[in-house]
């Protein structure tokens, strides 16, 4: 029989800035910015379906562009996380930039710090000399704009370097910008910060470099160029600027513009109409012209044909390759030897799990298969990338018991998306209910933890210490030098936490950290967190929902495989990582 624990969760008033900030990357898989139209569900967004012209009393739709709830949920979120402790916020938004390919979060991140009090402002004795300066948190701000390094995923683009004002100008924001002293209460402009000021320093720098500025029109973001201009109010400093844009300019009512009125060359870009494939070919590379250049340009009797992708592939990025699958595979490209191999390569380098949504759209099973590969080695890089500064071991329970009569599918869904990234050596895994079972993948591959997982079915009690007992009777043990975690899928609802506590110690496993993948199908308990704080080691929870974000799970992977360096520590070992990570600076 399964022992129902109701025991609320901390209080949100009592939580520290770290559990917040740990609870924000654990929890916070939403989209700020969508492409396509949607439909706003009690704050969430989702996807408008087509031909419903008529909607639900409690649903809205909303225009592609930012989606509003989600945009002020996160910024709240790091806004009471700075607020309690604006040291850890700003080392996080150095960390979000250099450490993390989570695009929302560095536009979001970069917008608080570029508002945010802490500005040098001199501090005065009483007599009105300069005792000293305060921090200067928002050069932070600035840093993550012109941060530069080449051919890197993780500086912001043009897009998100426009999206970081979009943010600060949404009335919402701007609200709460006020509301926490970073502007002129009764101004009726939003708080920008140093947004104009380091957005212009940002196209200064591209203009003094041609060849940088014309990467950037070449990979499609002219548009955008020209709206941070405008909203920067940017004073180009010659003609070239406004001839690469193929802006065309006119003198300003107050006459003040000198650059860009007389002599100017546009640079357009032109349609291939009338001109043949090996013509086209030439052009692209000739002119080195990206993919993004080039799909808009071509004819409709000629489209986009294998020899016109074969000279656009060395444009496209390991991740472009991958997103194109379904198109190299329809254009049969993917049996050229040199072509898969690089494509292959690509495969390898994946730190996200969208190739399991690309996979759906393939024809052969092999591509299919490869591209679920690509899901592991996401996973394999981030257990990598979390567990490199020491030897860290794992055990997963996952619980099969009565309670989790309809939940235990979507563990299982969850736990294939993350369980082949962990090497099999370092990786015990053990199903319960009031009886222990070692489980055993066949391969470290997606498709082991499935024929592994398949046979679970809810029923029976619950005895989550039944687990720990199976893997110490199957002989597993850990090096004293080595740090355990202990992940618990489940509901949490069973026998008292210090019965589960005394299972470890009577086992001699001395555990580092413990997290909660909550499964709920009904109620809940809490003998995962209650031993957690009778072995005095730190605490993550995080919902098997939010697996089902292929970016989501390498995030949520790091911040739970971060162990923490001191045994009985009460902080978890991504954020102490994330305090070691150096705060940016401006060059």
């Amino acid at each position: 029989m399964t022992t129902k624990q109701n025991t609320p969760i901390l209080p949100e008033a009592q939580l520290g800035p770290a559990e917040r900030l740990l609870e924000l990357v654990l929890g916070g898989s939403a989209h700020l910015w969508h492409n396509r139209p949607g439909v706003d569900v009690h704050g969430t967004w989702q996807p408008a379906r087509r031909g419903v012209k008529v909607l639900p009393a409690n649903q809205k739709q909303v225009s592609p562009g930012l989606f509003v709830p989600a945009a002020v949920k996160l910024y709240r979120q790091l806004l009471d996380i700075y607020k309690l402790n604006t040291d850890l916020m700003a080392h996080f938004a150095s960390y979000a930039l250099t450490q993390t390919d989570w695009r929302d979060l560095k536009v979001a991140t970069c917008a608080l710090m570029l508002v945010q009090g802490h500005a040098g402002q001199p501090v005065r004795e009483e007599d009105g000399t300069v005792a000293f300066y305060d921090d200067d948190h928002r050069v932070i701000g600035e840093a993550m704009i012109l941060h530069y390094e080449r051919k890197s995923t993780r500086m912001l683009t043009p897009k998100a370097v426009l999206r970081v004002a979009e943010l600060l100008e949404t009335p919402e924001i701007a609200r709460m910008n006020r509301e926490a002293g970073f502007g002129d209460p009764g101004s009726k402009k939003p708080p920008m910060g140093r947004w104009k000021r380091v957005a212009q320093k940002w196209l200064q720098a591209r203009e003094k470099n041609l060849p940088m500025l014309e990467g950037l029109v070449k990979a499609g973001f002219k548009e955008t160029l020209k709206k941070i201009a405008r909203k920067a109010g940017y004073r180009p400093e010659s003609q070239a600027f406004f001839e690469l844009l193929g802006w065309k300019q006119k003198q300003a009512s107050g006459g003040h513009r000198q650059v860009g009125l007389v002599g100017l060359t546009l640079v357009k870009r032109e349609r291939f109409d009338g001109l043949s494939e090996a013509e086209i070919c030439e052009s692209i590379e000739t002119g080195r012209l990206s993919y993004k250049e080039v799909v808009g340009r071509l004819p409709k009797d000629v489209g986009l044909t294998p020899a016109i992708m074969v000279a656009l592939l060395p444009s496209l990025s390991d991740r472009d390759l991958r997103m194109m699958t379904p198109t190299l595979e329809e254009l049969g490209l993917l049996s050229e030897p040199t072509i898969r191999a690089r494509w292959e390569k690509a495969v390898q380098t994946a730190t996200d799990q969208r190739a399991l949504h690309i996979a759906k759209n393939v024809r052969s099973k092999e591509l299919r298969e490869k591209l679920e590969e690509a899901s592991d080695n996401a996973a394999r890089l981030a257990v990598a990338e979390a567990t490199a500064e020491a030897d860290v071991r794992v055990m997963f329970l996952i619980d099969k018991s009565g309670s989790m009569e309809g939940a235990i599918e979507q563990s299982k869904e969850a736990l294939t998306r993350i369980l082949a990234g962990f090497p099999v050596d370092k990786l015990h895994i053990a199903s319960f209910d009031t009886v222990g079972t070692v489980l055993k993948p066949k391969a470290p591959s997606r498709m082991a933890v499935q024929h592994m997982l398949q046979g679970l079915k809810a029923s029976g009690g619950t005895t989550h210490a039944a687990a720990v007992h199976a893997l110490h009777r199957d002989g597993v043990t850990v090096p004293t030098e080595a740090k355990l975690i202990v992940i618990v899928v489940g509901d949490e609802a069973g026998e008292a936490g210090d019965q589960f506590t005394r299972a470890f110690r009577e086992c001699g496993y001395t555990v580092a950290a413990m997290a909660l993948l909550l499964s709920v199908a009904g109620a809940r308990g809490s003998t995962v967190r209650t031993c957690a704080g009778q072995l005095r080691v730190p605490f993550s929870e995080v919902s098997v929902e939010q697996f089902a974000d292929p970016y989501q799970v390498p995030r949520v992977l790091k911040a739970l495989m971060d162990a923490p360096t001191a045994t009985g520590a009460s902080q978890s070992g991504w954020v102490e990582r994330v305090m070691r990570t150096p705060l940016l600076k401006v060059a």
